[in-house]
Formats: C-alpha cells, structure tokens, sequence
C-alpha cells in the first residue's frame, strides 16, 4: 500500500452529498478541536507543539508519551479526542499494539489515527494500514516540513 499524502482528505469524514444536505446547512470543513499525541520523544513533542500552535485552526493538543498511557487517557469517561497522532516505536505498549487495540474498541474505533513516525520501511507502513490506520506519514526531516504538513491535516 502506498503512503498516503499528508493532504489526503479521506482521514475526516466527508460531507454528505449535495442532495443529502439540508439547504441552509453551509458546507464546511471539519477541523479536529482536539489531538491526541503519542509520542516518547521531547523533541518531537516541541516540534509538533510549535507546529499545532502556528496553525489557524489551534486544537487542543494533549500527550501521552507511551502507548499505556495514551490508552488510558482514552478509556477514561469523557470526551474522546478528533484525531491521534501516533508514533509507532513507543515504551511500554508499542504504537502497532496500541492501534490495535484501539481499532477494536467499539468506543474508541471510530477515531481517525494518523502514524506519524520516522520509518520508511515497507512492513511498517503495511503493518499500520493492515491495523486500519488512517493515513501513514514519514516524518518530515525538518520543522518547516512537519509544520506545513500538519497545517494541511488541520
């Protein structure tokens, strides 16, 4: 399977056809209010906090930075997040495990999850869509990259 583009729309829910809409309904894109990240390293964390502040849309971004945690941020009663951000080499449950578990969990199922990791490899971009990822991308080498990337996702 091929890498998905950061500026694939098929990660939101598209808006109902013309004849489904009512009338005085404005068509409108859906920006997530909030982000999960799930991410172990500082750096990244910085780079990816910068690049969600600069965005017009400013979600409301939270971290976990491992994959238990993350989980049970999102088994917790309440208001679940509009998208994850999701590394895949994480400390105590790896990404691949925690998408999977995720995917199937009939309450958390239906959150579109974005890897966001520096591999490349084929098995992994597989291994993620195989898991019903939404979309895979490589981690941009430089800020202004993963700036202008999560500016077309948000």
């Amino acid at each position: 399977m091929p890498v998905l583009e950061a500026t694939d729309r098929g990660i939101f829910p598209e808006p109902p056809q013309a004849e489904e809409r009512p009338a005085a309904v404005p068509e409108q894109k859906r920006f997530p209010r909030s982000v999960l990240l799930v991410e172990d390293n500082p750096g990244d964390i910085r780079l990816v906090r910068e690049a969600v502040a600069s965005s017009s849309v400013h979600p409301r971004l939270t971290i976990a930075q491992d994959g238990l945690e993350a989980l049970r941020m999102l088994q917790k009663d309440g208001k679940k997040p509009d998208l994850i951000l999701l590394d895949l080499n994480l400390p105590a449950l790896d990404g691949r495990a925690l998408l999977r578990r995720i995917k199937t969990d009939p309450e958390l199922h239906r959150i579109p999850i974005i890897v966001l990791t520096s591999s490349d490899a084929r098995q992994d971009v597989s291994s993620a869509y195989e898991l019903h990822a939404n979309c895979y991308m490589v981690k941009p080498a430089d800020f202004a990259g993963l700036e202008r990337a999560l500016h077309r996702l948000l």
